[in-house]
């Protein structure tokens, strides 16, 4: 780095922004030089690489998705599928959102350790690429803005950065304008991306699949005038919603890379799919929902915010028992909140930010319980 962006150079106000630019793509030239330390080549920048690489998969696929939601809802089922053009089409739209979350988000956090005199860390790397895709196509650019600045400053800087937030930063953004601007959360149009001038087909409907799930697993299946509801359509994700969030294809890709890189952990995402199947489970036998099972694990946010989500090694939970509790308590609230709560039936946005909240209390109850077990131990010894 220049002497200049030194401590005691002219340009030392700016050492955090030039630093962050310099190592972004090569490996700062400072090593240790004495003493014992472990070295292995994982480090802050390679998790978020490989995280961010994960992602790739359902942001492709919600792109061309976007574009093939766009194409049935004006010209009907009828119409011919062009999928580079519907690619292309859906990458214009979802492009202007990656935009606002990476420009408005950097600039806070390059802003934020110049203040604190601290290296800018690519912990924003992973939030900028998961909030595009967990919000509607349609939703205004200004808004997003907005809680993406609400969500970074106020959900991430004052807790003093990357890995000392306690909320995901991505769900936060999501959260700040469900609240905020519900009706441009919610409603049929809000997950079409159309053309100015542009109306839906007649008869058409860009409701969610998830939208129609206090109507029964019977108009559900029936429901829908340009898109099929089935498990299959679902579990592909040519269905209208979130942009990232429909195809649990590409979502079991990008779990599979975390995975085999050891990047997230696989007792996460299990307990949060047991806890949702049993949940799902009681609420049929109970004849609370005759949903099926399979069909809530494929609806909705689950999939994408078990894997990229529930599993942010910052905000979940951290010991090995712990990690079981946690991704349990996850699943089985976001089935809960669906079943009990029909005017608010994505609860895996609410079950995530309330298990980022009680996550220290299940670590600080885990080891707790092992230090008095240890400590018992040790006295009858």
């Amino acid at each position: 780095m220049n002497k200049i962006f030194e401590k005691g150079g002219k340009l030392y106000f700016l050492h955090s922004t030039v630093d962050a630019f310099e190592t972004f793509l090569h490996v700062p030239g400072t090593v240790t030089r004495k003493g014992s330390h472990v070295r292995d080549s994982v480090d802050l920048k390679r998790i978020m690489i490989i995280a961010v690489l994960s992602v790739v998969p359902a942001a492709l696929f919600g792109m061309w998705n976007v574009g093939y939601q766009h194409a049935l809802a004006v010209s009907g089922p009828g119409a011919p599928i062009d999928i580079l053009g519907n690619f292309w089409y859906g990458f214009l739209k979802v492009l202007p959102l990656y935009l606002v979350a990476y420009i408005v988000g950097l600039a806070i956090e390059f802003a934020s350790s110049q203040i604190r005199h601290e290296e800018v860390n690519e912990g924003y790397l992973m939030s900028g690429m998961l909030i595009p895709l967990i919000v509607p196509v349609d939703v205004p650019l200004w808004m997003l803005a907005v809680a993406v600045a609400f969500a970074v400053i106020f959900g991430k800087e004052v807790f003093g950065g990357t890995g000392m937030n306690i909320w995901n930063p991505a769900l936060l953004t999501r959260a700040f304008l469900f609240f905020s601007y519900p009706n441009h959360m919610s409603g049929s149009q809000s997950w079409i991306a159309l053309r100015k001038g542009e109306a839906l087909l007649d008869g058409a409907t860009g409701a969610t699949p998830l939208s129609m799930i206090g109507d029964g697993a019977d108009a559900l299946a029936n429901a829908g005038v340009q898109y099929g509801t089935s498990l299959a359509d679902m579990f592909i994700g040519t269905i209208p919603g979130s942009v990232g969030e429909t195809s649990v294809i590409a979502i079991l890709i990008g779990a599979f890379i975390l995975l085999y890189t050891g990047v997230a952990s696989w007792k996460i995402m299990v307990s949060s799919v047991i806890g949702a199947s049993l949940v799902a489970w009681l609420g049929n036998v109970s004849g609370v929902s005759d949903i099926p099972v399979l069909m809530h694990l494929c609806l909705g946010g689950f999939a994408f915010g078990t894997v990229f989500m529930a599993t942010d090694p910052v905000t979940s939970a951290q010991t090995e028992t712990g990690k079981w509790i946690y991704g349990f308590l996850v699943g089985a609230i976001c089935i809960i909140v669906r079943l009990f709560n029909p005017g608010y039936a994505e609860g895996m946005m609410l079950a995530i930010l309330l298990g980022n909240t009680f996550a220290p209390l299940i670590d600080w109850c885990v080891v707790s319980r092992h230090t008095a077990r240890r400590n018992k131990k040790v006295k009858v010894a």
